[in-house]
């Protein structure tokens, strides 16, 4: 991006066959958290080992996620009357998001986890842009695959054509608390057929009640269920979060 006239201080940037994704990158904002406060940087940029995922830092040190990025992107296009459509969102995009394309009357509709599944409805609806949470960010306009350069370029342009912060395009959204419990399970267990899971289900989604979301789904690679809850409230995210995966993890032994 020094092509572009910013000042770039690189970490993380020696790789030596092994040390991928090591305490850097997507998956450890810390890292870089604590490099934009040293060097007092505008805002720090970190991808994951193939490139394709991002999020970003503020100079206050505050990390921003796919979903965030995705937002901003999407309300920086509408301003400008840019946004092709709407936006395509995963299973795991948090409900404030959703939320808030509903408030700015931006359409916006989810897949299942995994950039390819947002393709897919990308090209089905011809829009051109959608992402995951994790970081993959789809501009179709821009290139036909989760690229995190690519992706980091759109929200340094809404920063710089708007004069804003990254704080300022967010102000007034308060993202859900989302937690994610893996339970493991043996290969022959369904879930969706399980009274016991069932039951649960239905009495954490009268709890929530419009307030919140429960996701339950299977592990594509491993054998395991995924148990997310997802609320302003953090008190009933923390007891059904762990009430789901206690009764899932229950079930599948017997």
């Amino acid at each position: 991006m020094h092509e572009l006239g910013a000042d770039v201080v690189t970490i993380g940037v020696q790789p030596d066959g092994i040390n991928i994704n090591l305490e850097c990158g997507t998956t450890h904002a810390a890292t870089l958290q604590k490099a934009v406060k040293q060097h007092h940087a505008d805002l720090g940029i970190a991808l994951d080992g193939d490139g394709d995922r991002v999020m970003v830092v503020d100079k206050q040190g505050r990390s921003y996620d796919g979903d965030q990025l995705v937002y901003i992107i999407a309300k920086h296009r509408q301003q400008n009357r840019k946004l092709t459509g709407g936006v395509v969102g995963t299973l795991m995009t948090n409900l404030a998001i959703e939320d808030q394309f509903k408030k700015l009357h931006i359409p916006f509709l989810r897949t299942n986890v995994g950039d390819r599944y947002v393709l897919e409805l990308l090209q089905q609806k011809g829009w051109q842009l959608g992402g995951e949470n994790s970081g993959h960010i789809i501009c179709m306009d821009k290139h036909t695959t989760g690229d995190g350069i690519i992706s980091a370029l759109q929200v340094l342009y809404a920063l710089r054509d708007t004069h804003k912060t990254l704080a300022e395009f967010m102000r007034g959204v308060s993202l859900y608390m989302q937690r994610l419990i893996n339970v493991r399970i043996s290969n022959s267990f369904n879930f969706n057929t399980n009274k016991a899971v069932n039951t649960v289900r239905k009495e954490a989604e009268a709890d929530l009640n419009g307030n919140g979301r429960l996701l339950i789904r299977a592990s594509g690679t491993e054998a395991l269920i995924r148990v997310m809850v997802e609320s302003k409230f953090k008190q009933k995210v923390n007891y059904w979060t762990e009430r789901i995966a206690e009764v899932v993890q229950i079930a599948s032994k017997e």
